[in-house]
């Protein structure tokens, strides 16, 4: 089913990620299925009405843009540099166009991102800004989808929060221009998902990317909180990673005995965990108390140099932000 009438049917929302993967094609199809839009997110407080944040296109036409579409209303299909549409068929290729001709800058000029791509040289976001809706409508987005990605991405910037992660597990490069901030919940299907999303992002861009994991265990989830603790205690032996990965296989067993299994099978010294796995409660809450304080309600929750991710959950999408932070501001 295409994710457009997903959106409008509300069909597939809350699917476990592994079933839904046969369901639905593209990458952007995932949008529908997990964090960090809040449709099939594990949320903080159930039974909360799914908002999918769709916006029309009308609303985000930029009718005012100049560089757009002629008086008439034709679309300007005139091909930009270096842009290579030839996998588009007819009908997409004129969504693409219509699209570069009537979304606002990038760069926020009062003008399209079509005048802003072939004539403001200034505007160093506008070619990262095409081929984030080149790409978008590569995986199957729609008009409205794509509009509304993009307007998350260049229109509406999240507010900066400021996250105390000195005592977080930490992955990638210490010092490193892109910090990626994750809340997550042991026990959440979507989180599990997204570790791989993430793991692809440190693999591919690890020295540029410095990622801290902070604890967001939900009451849904009774023993979430023994992994968050597990994982923690696990840490101050340096085997984060190792409790990381286990604690997600082996979801949802993570009773205190659950746990101390786990650790005793990593080799850790068991009377060291078993203290710290005590101590570390009052972390755990602390995390979470950071969360609410930032506006998290679903896992996984990201934040990108201090602001709330809020693009496709997708390690293609997120290394797209990477790539233009790392251009745009040398």
């Amino acid at each position: 089913m295409p994710l457009a009438a997903l959106l409008e049917t509300g069909v597939g929302l809350h699917y476990n990620l592994h079933v839904s993967h046969a369901r639905v094609s593209g990458h952007f199809a995932l949008l529908v299925l997990c964090a960090p839009l809040v449709v099939g997110a594990c949320e903080k407080k159930p039974n909360k009405p799914v908002d999918t944040g769709a916006v029309t296109a009308l609303e985000n036409a930029g009718s005012s843009a100049t560089g757009s579409q002629t008086a008439e209303g034709a679309v300007d299909t005139t091909p930009l540099p270096g842009i290579d549409v030839s996998k588009f068929n007819a009908d997409k290729a004129q969504v693409f166009y219509k699209l570069v001709g009537s979304l606002k800058s990038p760069c926020g000029k009062a003008h399209s991102l079509r005048t802003s791509f072939v004539s403001d040289t200034s505007c160093k976001r506008a070619p990262f800004a095409v081929r984030y809706v080149q790409s978008m409508l590569e995986d199957e987005a729609n008009e409205t989808q794509a509009r509304d990605e993009y307007a998350k991405k260049y229109e509406k910037a999240s507010p900066q929060v400021a996250l105390d992660v000195s005592k977080a597990p930490h992955a990638g490069a210490e010092d490193a221009r892109i910090r990626l901030v994750e809340f997550f919940d042991y026990e959440c299907p979507h989180c599990a998902h997204f570790k791989g999303e993430m793991e692809q992002i440190l693999a591919d861009k690890g020295s540029q990317v410095g990622v801290s994991f902070l604890m967001f265990p939900l009451s849904s989830h009774p023993e979430s909180k023994s992994a968050a603790r597990g994982a923690l205690a696990a840490a101050a032996q340096g085997k984060f990673k190792e409790m990381h990965d286990k604690l997600f296989a082996e979801s949802p067993r993570h009773s205190r005995e659950d746990v101390l299994g786990y650790a005793k099978g990593l080799g850790l010294d068991m009377a060291k965990f078993e203290k710290a796995y005590d101590g570390f409660a009052d972390q755990v809450a602390s995390d979470l108390k950071q969360g609410e304080a930032a506006g998290v309600d679903s896992t996984p929750t990201i934040f990108f140099n201090d602001h709330k991710y809020e693009g496709p959950p997708i390690a293609k999408y997120l290394g797209m932000w990477i790539d233009e932070e790392l251009a745009v501001n040398r």
